[in-house]
């Protein structure tokens, strides 16, 4: 955004217009934001999944684990601008699930289900919904 002297409200409009460019528009484009917890492994874990998938990003943290962006996995599945029934995944961020206008709770339940079933087959992780489902 070519800011030289960044300032608290430049980096404000810079976050803004980022998640802005990222992210849907939840009065234009029903959606929770970010749907799934990023996993947390063991090095080890992340160590032989680097050997399958060369390109996995992951970030280490302390006592020997890593965390792995639930977006990246979630995209690798396939996932990323997929659309089920009324629902699916955003086609700018997977980690965001979308609602086109007339899904009900349990149609979004079950695509969040069908896409932990995918990493959990592709990957061997479980990723962990971040949302509240009330049922």
């Amino acid at each position: 955004m070519a800011v030289e002297t960044p300032t608290l409200r430049a980096i404000s409009d810079a976050i803004i217009h980022i998640r802005s460019s990222k992210l849907p528009d939840p009065k234009v484009l029903g959606n929770s934001g970010s749907f799934f917890k990023n996993p947390e492994i063991p090095q080890e874990q992340f160590n032989r999944l680097k050997i399958h998938f060369p390109h996995i990003v992951g970030y280490s943290l302390p006592n020997n684990q890593v965390k792995i962006p639930a977006g990246w996995l979630i995209e690798q599945c396939g996932w990323k601008g997929k659309r089920v029934g009324h629902t699916g995944a955003h086609a700018k961020q997977a980690l965001v699930l979308v609602n086109y206008g007339q899904a009900k709770g349990q149609e979004i339940l079950a695509l969040s289900q069908e896409i932990q079933a995918s990493v959990k087959e592709k990957f061997g992780i479980a990723i962990v919904r971040e949302v509240s489902v009330i049922e």
